[in-house]
C-alpha cells in the first residue's frame, strides 16, 4: 500500500523526470505481467541507485513492508497521479513547420493525455492544409480560436524572433504551460511554467560525453 504524506514538499525537477522513467519501466512492466519489482531493478533500468529511487518515492509517500518490492500497478498508478496524469490536456501547436509535423504524429502524447487539438502557423501555403484530421489555422485566428476552444497548455515551434510575442499572446489567453522549440529563452509571468527544449544542447552534452569517455 502506497500512503501519501501529509504536505507536499518542493520537488526537483531531476527528481519529475525520473518519475516519468520510473513510469515508463513500470508500464513495460505491467505488459510482461511483472507484479512487483526492487528498488535495484527500477535502479539498473534507470540509470540511478537504489538509494536514489528509493529517495524520490518517499518525497510522496511510503510503501509498506521493506524487502518486498513495489507493488507494480499501485506504484504505476500512484506516479500517474503525482504526475498529473490522471487527467486529459487541450494542446495548442504554434508552428506546422517539420518539428511540429513529428509532433503532431507522435502517439504517445495521446497515450499520456495530452490532445493537441489546434494548430496555428503564419505561412499561407501551409494554413488550411490537414494534419492528423487536424486543419491549419492561421496564427492572426489565435485570439478568435482559443477564446472559442480554451487549450492548458501550448507548443511552441516557431523562429527565435516570433517566439517571444506570441508567447505574450497565449499568456493574455490563459495559458499557463509552455513546451518551447524556439532557440530562445521567454520572458513569462511568474505564475506561467516554459520548459524550452534546445536541441544544441542536447547535442553538446552528448559531445561532451563522446569527448570525455
Amino acid at each position: 500500500m502506497f500512503h501519501k504524506t501529509g504536505g507536499m514538499r518542493r520537488v526537483a525537477e531531476s527528481t519529475v523526470r525520473r518519475l516519468s522513467l520510473y513510469l515508463r519501466l513500470l508500464e513495460e512492466f505491467e505488459e510482461k505481467g511483472i507484479d512487483t519489482v526492487s528498488s535495484g531493478a527500477l535502479a539498473s533500468l534507470g540509470g540511478t541507485t537504489s538509494a536514489q529511487v528509493r529517495k524520490d518515492l518517499s518525497f510522496f509517500g511510503s510503501f509498506g513492508k521493506r524487502g518486498l518490492g513495489y507493488p507494480v500497478p499501485e506504484l504505476a498508478s500512484r506516479i500517474r497521479e503525482i504526475l498529473g496524469l490522471n487527467r486529459r490536456y487541450r494542446v495548442a501547436l504554434i508552428g506546422a513547420g517539420k518539428i511540429g509535423s513529428a509532433l503532431v504524429q507522435y502517439r504517445g502524447f495521446r497515450a499520456r493525455g495530452f490532445d493537441i487539438v489546434s494548430i496555428f502557423d503564419v505561412d499561407p501555403t501551409k494554413v488550411g492544409h490537414r494534419w492528423n484530421g487536424l486543419t491549419v489555422l492561421d496564427a492572426a485566428e489565435l485570439e478568435t480560436e482559443l477564446a472559442r476552444q480554451p487549450v492548458d497548455m501550448a507548443v511552441l515551434v516557431t523562429p527565435a524572433e516570433a517566439a517571444q510575442g506570441v508567447a505574450d499572446r497565449l499568456t493574455k489567453l490563459g495559458v499557463k504551460a509552455i513546451l518551447n522549440f524556439a532557440p530562445v529563452q521567454l520572458a513569462v509571468a511568474e505564475d506561467v511554467v516554459v520548459k524550452t527544449v534546445n536541441l544544441a544542447l542536447e547535442l553538446e552534452t552528448l559531445s561532451y560525453a563522446l569527448a570525455n569517455r
